[in-house]
């Protein structure tokens, strides 16, 4: 719990490594994920690191594990997911990985390219079966209606009748197959260049073919086309080239046709039983594969991380050690050490690696440490802002008042329990689900109650919730040892909001415990005389409350309005008008302390900022080396030069305090009627709850209840489709739209109403080197 209430405490450290045992230390490091490396080389081009060789190896063992993934992925094999995640490799492991997969991405690439060879020739015989069999009924359709004669009346002309017998024996054909999608240009083309001398029969086939390269379904159309004259042919396989046609030899001679039929069909079958085991053996070669192929891939990527973690290192001048700097938690260091020596034991290294801690004046990063239940409201947190170095982290008090604020917005205990029940339902289905990685009079008297106790209800929370905000800024000031901001910051700061809306809550619950339900009594009938408590009646009675807001108002403004009736009076107790008067004056006069006070206090006592040069770890020079202002001169004496920066630097002050108090002071009065949110949000849920009860499930009520047999059976039905709409508008509109839209409300009055008042959220984040991080964020690029 220390450790959420702020971030853990950050030291800069530097590690001495020996070369031979940085590959093993730093895997130590990963698995522990405690360290946040910073890169002493940035200046250094990336390819001109010290292991950019190494992974540049790493990078092609990730290819061949692509394209192994690929393979797997066509044939459907499931890549089973493994439970312990595998050590990173040591260098003979690497070796034996490197020539695995070699070996496993030959032999796939062969059993591929043999694949798509076995599957062209397939494709080929079958088109020229499909051929075969497809002319032999365009020649027997032929046959049947006069054999050649009339394939030599459409292309003959009557002129040349008398040349019939001679030209008969010259006709000939052109057989093939063409895309189904080719087909009508191709044949608008052929009767083009034959002038419509060229006889075309097509038909298509039935079932798609496979493309060998990529296994799409491809469609295609026989064609068989009859002309005259060997230029015509010419042109013909022209056109056939030009539109991806397939020609096949088909002979004159039917018997011929049919012999060639037979020794296609037994070729096919043949040729179909080799690729069978060429496909069985590429099976068996991949599910002996699919069993490590996952361990492969974080071996990989954690060999990977490794050599991109030691490229951010420095040499020495003796080249004979590794230099790294790196943030870690003060509680993780004794961890980090240990990975250290265990790192060095594991590559046999004589001379230990060890860690420096080194001072520094920068601000470390900022580490909160969660867990599952936390990290939710501490991602939401950071989704702000990253809070700054030790300061109070707001997540904590978010678990509690993010709920409620959300509940209170939501308004509805029976679609709470929806959402609890899917709460719970994704709470147990956690692993599953990170595998897979979705009457109307007595209406109106409900809106004039619930609308004015809501309403109040509502700032009263806000107010609480801004007044906490407020006094978490103390944490922060006694933690950064800035006592005398509590006295000129925090104490006008919360004067002013207690003073003028804590005053207007207490109000509201003097009006609520005072002025009671009670009919007024009319003294001029009764019987009974009007004695003092018949008074008291009269005047604490719910016609003679006054309106806070009205009261609330009027004492801003210095001003007075008159009683709501006869008896009754504009203040809720004696002498609430002094007290009110007083408040005001006393929060006016915070104004100014808020402006002037650390501007004044600053002055002084000579804090304001002073430009000065701080060293960087790892900076050679330490601040030694000339910089540009070394060199420029002086326009005026010393004495003047820093006169006229102190002016600058305090005018700075004075301006960017004159906007905190003007920020602070506009805000206190838009964040309390922006609490108003939770009034609004909870009435609007309200009555679409009851609008979708009256408007739809009444009425099946209703219309199932009257009638007789025949009438309920038909309000039977009628009640189970009106039901079915109600339950489904009741999940998209108040469940999922009204749930959403309470979420993100009550995400933005914690994000500015609550957290403006303490938290600065200018840190950043802590990133440690970790392999569990690193293969989440390449799962996520990924999918």
């Amino acid at each position: 719990m220390g450790s959420f209430f702020r971030s853990e405490k950050m030291s800069l450290c530097q590690l001495f490594i020996q070369p031979e045992a940085a590959y093993s230390s730093v895997a130590e490091l990963g698995e522990a994920g405690s360290v946040q490396f910073r890169d002493l080389n940035a200046d250094v081009n990336a390819f001109q690191r010290k292991f950019v060789n190494e992974v540049r190896r790493c990078d092609e063992l990730e290819r061949k594990l692509r394209y192994i993934e690929a393979e797997v992925n066509k044939e459907n094999l499931h890549i089973p997911e493994i439970e312990d995640l595998p050590n990173s490799p040591n260098p003979r492991e690497i070796a034996d990985l490197e020539t695995a997969l070699e070996k496993t991405e030959n032999e796939i690439l062969e059993l591929s390219q043999n694949a798509v060879n076995l599957k062209s020739n397939f494709l080929e015989l079958t088109e020229l079966k499909h051929v075969l069999e497809k002319t032999e009924s365009f020649f027997n359709e032929q046959e049947g209606i006069g054999g050649t004669d009339s394939l030599t009346r459409a292309l003959i002309s009557e002129d040349s009748a008398a040349q019939t017998t001679h030209i008969r024996g010259r006709l000939g054909f052109v057989a093939g197959v063409v895309p189904r999608e080719r087909v009508p240009a191709f044949e608008r083309m052929l009767w083009r260049i034959s002038r419509g001398n060229v006889f075309l029969r097509q038909a298509e086939l039935d079932q798609p073919l496979e493309d060998p390269s990529t296994g799409n379904e491809i469609f295609k159309t026989v064609f068989v086309t009859f002309f005259q004259g060997e230029q015509l042919k010419s042109r013909v396989k022209k056109v056939c080239a030009g539109f991806h046609a397939s020609l096949y030899p088909c002979p004159n001679v039917a018997t011929e046709r049919e012999d060639m039929v037979k020794g296609v069909r037994t070729r096919l079958e043949d040729l179909n039983m080799v690729l069978n085991q060429t496909q069985d053996h590429r099976q068996r070669v991949l599910v002996s594969v699919v069993k490590e192929l996952q361990n492969w891939m974080v071996m990989v990527r954690k060999m990977k991380a490794i050599y991109h973690t030691l490229n951010m290192f420095n040499v020495d001048v003796t080249k004979k050690c590794l230099i790294a700097e790196c943030w870690v938690p003060v509680q993780d260091l004794a961890g980090v050490r240990k990975a250290l020596e265990d790192g060095g034991r594991a590559s046999g290294s004589s001379i230990p690696s060890f860690l420096n801690v080194i001072e520094t004046s920068e601000a470390p990063p900022t580490f909160n440490r969660t867990n599952k239940f936390t990290r939710g409201f501490q991602n939401l947190i950071d989704s702000y802002g990253v809070s700054s170095y030790r300061e109070v982290n707001p997540a904590l008090y978010t678990i509690i008042t993010f709920p409620f604020l959300f509940a209170i917005m939501f308004g509805d205990a029976g679609h709470g329990l929806i959402l609890t029940a899917f709460g719970m339902y994704m709470v147990i289905g956690e692993k599953k689900l990170m595998k897979k990685k979705s009457s109307s009079e007595s209406a109106t008297n409900k809106i004039i109650f619930l609308n004015s106790y809501k309403m109040k209800l509502s700032i009263i929370f806000g107010v609480i919730h801004m007044i906490f905000g407020v006094c978490l800024s103390v944490v922060n000031h006694i933690h950064f040892r800035k006592s005398i901001y509590i006295i000129l910051e925090f104490v006008p700061q919360i004067l002013f909001l207690l003073l003028l809306f804590a005053y207007m809550v207490a109000m509201m619950f003097i009006k609520w415990a005072i002025y009671y339900p009670q009919e007024t009594m009319d003294c001029n009938n009764s019987t009974v005389s009007c004695s003092q408590a018949t008074l008291d009646i009269i005047r604490y009675g719910p016609s003679c409350a006054p309106s806070v807001l009205i009261l609330f108002i009027n004492m801003m403004l210095f001003k007075s309005s008159p009683p709501t009736g006869e008896g009754c009076q504009e203040f809720m107790f004696d002498g609430q008008d002094l007290i009110q008067y007083v408040f005001v004056v006393v929060a006016l006069l915070c104004i100014p302390v808020l402006l002037l006070g650390k501007p004044i206090y600053l002055l002084c006592c000579g804090h304001s900022k002073k430009s000065e040069h701080i060293s960087e770890n790892g900076d050679v020079n330490q601040g030694l080396e000339l910089t540009p202002e070394t060199f420029e001169a002086p326009s005026s004496s010393p004495a003047h030069t820093e006169h006229n920066e102190g002016d600058h630097q305090m005018g700075e002050i004075f301006i960017h305090q004159a906007i905190h108090t003007i920020e602070y002071i506009l805000s206190t009065i838009s964040h309390t009627a922006s609490y108003l949110r939770l009034w609004a949000l909870s009435l609007a849920h309200a009555q679409l709850s009851e609008v979708l009860w009256t408007m739809v499930l009444s009425n099946g009520l209703s219309g199932s209840a009257e009638g007789n047999a025949g009438s309920y059976v038909a309000g039977g039905i009628i009640l189970y489709v009106v039901f079915a709409a109600w339950a489904v508008l009741t999940l998209a509109i108040l469940v999922m739209m009204e749930g959403l839209s309470a979420f993100l409300h009550t995400l933005r009055l914690h994000w500015v109403e609550f957290m403006s008042k303490f938290y600065e959220g200018a840190g950043y984040v802590f990133q440690p080197f970790s392999f569990k991080m690193i293969l989440e964020s390449e799962d996520l690029e990924e999918e």
